[in-house]
């Protein structure tokens, strides 16, 4: 196994999260490819784990955490860790320790520059990015919200915890519409899927005459800050859950719900 930094020979590997064999990166649009753009001069690390035979099979990208969801101070964020589990393309390369290879090297990288130390979003279920398996590589609980756990791990003692940023406000609902609205930073491939596929589905023509879409740019900071809230998609003012990412048939379905309810009041 080899671990190195990213190169523009992996760039597009990297843009797709490793899954250049799927037909849904492609639905997600050029989102993550703006937001490596803006984030390449602004601190963001990305490393790739090669088997022997030099097959990317896994990757982390972490930024100061001054980019993320949450707060702190002389911190780093993991926003994934990712080692390739699917049987298409290049097919599975877990369990064969390429995901903590990836975390220490990681942990030292953000040492070398300095960090006092390095968090890491994690859930309580057994899916992708579970919080167990970073409290396994010593991360502890710093915060929480609902199923995600904002986690870290300090490298000095005058680190201070971070804490996640909380969600101040409710979209804005547009007068006799169905409000489709979509918060999208660009990073995540999952999150900018459903952001396309709410989009097409708002602008169908037995729709769009009911429907209101806006997609709210969050890796402007400012704009994250006045609402709170990072990546996510709302139809009216109820969440769509977006991991794993909602078909675009559910999502019209639910969009189309709204617009019977809507036209029963008139």
């Amino acid at each position: 196994m080899n671990i190195i930094d990213l190169d523009e020979k992996h760039l597009p590997l990297y843009l797709v999260c490793l899954e250049d064999w799927s037909d849904e990166m492609k639905e997600a649009g050029n989102h993550k490819e703006i937001w490596y753009n803006r984030m390449k001069d602004k601190g963001l690390r990305v490393k790739l784990a090669l088997d022997d035979e030099g097959v990317v099979g896994g990757m982390i990208q972490y930024v100061p955490i001054e980019y993320s969801p949450a707060e702190g101070n002389d911190l780093y964020f993991i926003n994934c860790i990712w080692v390739h589990g699917h049987k298409q393309g290049r097919g599975s390369f877990q369990h064969r320790g390429m995901g903590t290879a990836l975390l220490n090297a990681a942990e030292a990288d953000a040492r070398a520059l300095n960090a006092k130390g390095i968090a890491a979003w994690g859930l309580l279920i057994p899916a992708f990015m579970r919080a167990s398996w970073f409290k396994k590589h010593g991360y502890r609980t710093a915060d929480r919200q609902g199923m995600q756990v904002l986690l870290w791990k300090p490298f000095t003692a005058d680190a201070p915890p971070p804490k996640w940023i909380q969600q101040k406000a409710q979209p804005a609902l547009e007068p006799n519409k169905v409000t489709v609205t979509a918060f999208c930073s660009g990073w995540c491939p999952v999150q900018n899927l459903a952001l396309e596929r709410a989009k097409k589905a708002a602008a169908e023509p037995e729709l769009s005459d009911k429907v209101a879409f806006r997609a709210i740019d969050t890796f402007d900071r400012n704009e994250f800050l006045r609402l709170g809230i990072s990546d996510a998609l709302f139809i009216n003012r109820k969440e769509v859950r977006t991991g794993p990412p909602p078909s675009y048939n559910k999502i019209r379905r639910l969009i189309a719900r709204q617009a019977h309810k809507l036209k029963t009041k008139e």
